[in-house]
């Protein structure tokens, strides 16, 4: 059974229903911390939400979903002001993992078919400013507790390239950054910021990208230890790296893949 190192915690998720974020409210609510789920999604995949939050309740902690988009200002003030009165002060951990950008290419005679700007604008600030805006507020209004740890979801493509990943790569590339000057700046708050790379993962979030199939197959064969990074690899290692003893780790980017981006 894992124990309960943080009992009476709360933990924001971002981007909370599918993948690295629901396995990650998992993980975590068996830890004994309380969740905070952020996500968007339209009626045919709400029923999975329900069932989540399901689950996190049999780990006798509270829970407070919120159906929105995570990057928008006016929800994110509503939602820490709901909460103010019992999570300020408590929030242990912050986790983003948004995965919502565009992926068309950004060459292409046709105008239609290449990124325009509203839609690079658009991934760059879901998918990598949008940390900011909730670390900001977050330490404005003292809601972290001492202690406390910021994640990111980033990936390899932060410095690689493949076909129309280009608004995506740029995202997951300023992520890492805003990550490593969150954590200059929240050090003398003692909040660790660290940006976690996991290797190729079967998500909904992969299967939105054009030749996933063969990223999948080359990944399995790349990966020292033989299979696919998963969603629950992740969510024990943010378990592990959240605890007091590595209380120093900050400003990192970590990989958790098996070795996989080690290989050439």
């Amino acid at each position: 059974m894992t124990q309960r190192y943080f009992e009476g915690s709360w933990a924001i998720v971002l981007g909370a229903s599918s993948g690295f974020g629901a396995a990650v409210c998992k993980s975590l609510a068996r830890s004994g911390m309380n969740i905070i789920g952020i996500h968007l999604d339209r009626k045919a995949t709400l029923e999975n939400v329900k069932v989540l939050e399901q689950e996190l309740n049999a780990q006798d902690v509270k829970t407070k979903f919120y159906n929105v988009n995570a990057a928008d200002e006016a929800k994110r003030i509503e939602i820490l002001n709901e909460i103010s009165a019992e999570c300020a002060g408590k929030i242990q951990v912050l986790f983003h993992s948004l995965a919502f950008g565009s992926l068309l290419p950004f060459i292409e005679n046709d105008p239609k078919n290449r990124l325009s700007k509203s839609q690079l604008e658009m991934t760059l600030d879901v998918m990598a400013n949008s940390l900011v805006y909730w670390s900001q507020d977050l330490a404005t209004k003292n809601f972290f507790k001492e202690g406390a740890s910021i994640y990111a979801m980033t990936s390899a493509g932060s410095s690689r390239v493949w076909k129309s990943y280009g608004a995506v790569s740029a995202a997951k590339s300023a992520l890492e950054s805003h990550c490593r000057q969150l954590a200059l700046e929240l050090a003398p708050r003692k909040v660790r910021v660290n940006a976690l790379l996991a290797g190729v993962t079967d998500t909904p979030a992969l299967r939105k990208i054009p030749g996933n199939d063969g990223m999948i197959e080359t990944a399995k064969k790349r990966n020292p230890m033989g299979r696919l990074t998963t969603p629950e690899d992740v969510a024990q290692a943010t378990v592990a790296l959240s605890l007091p003893q590595l209380a120093f780790m900050t400003g990192n980017v970590i990989n958790i893949d098996g070795g996989e981006n080690i290989v050439e």
